[in-house]
């Protein structure tokens, strides 16, 4: 941000609001003048001798007050500024950015190898084995083997998945057992385990629709 600011000011181009310091020292600056224009106009009038003693007070303040803003101040607002302006930018657990932006390039396998060395992080891997699911079935083309690394992801797990995980890993096996290996067997039977064990699930009306749906379509009303 400095930087910046630097530049602006050499092009000529620098703005008061720039810098709403720059009015904090202004006005401290304007108030020591004032007051340092009293001091000697009462010390000349011999009012008060003394008064110079004050106006040296007063710089010695205002050489505090402004080293106070530029060196403390500043920083601070300078760090909070920049790292306000990342807020959001990365996702929690690192970000997939990297990643998806070798998917949006068409580098597949590499972003599926990517996101198969992402979930050996225990953290992240449900999100990055569902990521790395989407491109085996979509692009790549094999929804077997994505069928197998979710189930290996459920079933291999050395403790119950949280249910929400649960949940979103069944309902994307229902996708593919239904539109990708045209199994509606297996993709009904998912979603009666799913409404089975979590019968107070907030996808559990999307469920039922989709269970209704699959066995109006495969074997009529």
């Amino acid at each position: 941000m400095r930087t910046g600011k630097i530049l602006r000011e050499a092009a000529g181009q620098y703005r008061f609001t720039d810098d709403p310091l720059r009015g904090l020292r202004l006005v401290v600056g304007a108030l020591l003048l004032a007051g340092t224009a009293v001091a000697v106009l009462l010390a000349v009038m011999g009012v008060a001798p003394r008064a110079l003693l004050l106006a040296g007070a007063l710089w010695a303040l205002y050489g505090f007050v402004v080293g106070l803003i530029s060196g403390v101040l500043e920083p601070v607002i300078d760090f909070a500024a920049h790292a306000l302006s990342n807020v959001g930018l990365t996702r929690a657990g690192g970000g997939y950015s990297a990643i998806e932006s070798m998917v949006a390039r068409g580098h597949y396998e590499a972003a599926a190898e990517a996101y198969r060395e992402r979930a050996q992080n225990r953290r992240d891997r449900t999100e990055a084995t569902l990521r790395r699911a989407a491109l085996l079935a979509g692009p790549l083309g094999i929804p077997a083997a994505a069928v197998m690394e979710l189930k290996n992801l459920r079933e291999g797990a050395s403790k119950p998945l949280p249910p929400d995980d649960d949940v979103r890993i069944g309902l994307v096996l229902v996708d593919l057992y239904d539109y990708r290996l045209n199994d509606p067997g297996r993709a009904m039977a998912e979603l009666r385990r799913l409404l089975d064990h979590y019968p107070d699930s907030r996808h559990v009306r999307h469920m039922r629709r989709l269970l209704t749906a699959l066995k109006s379509d495969h074997f009529g009303d």
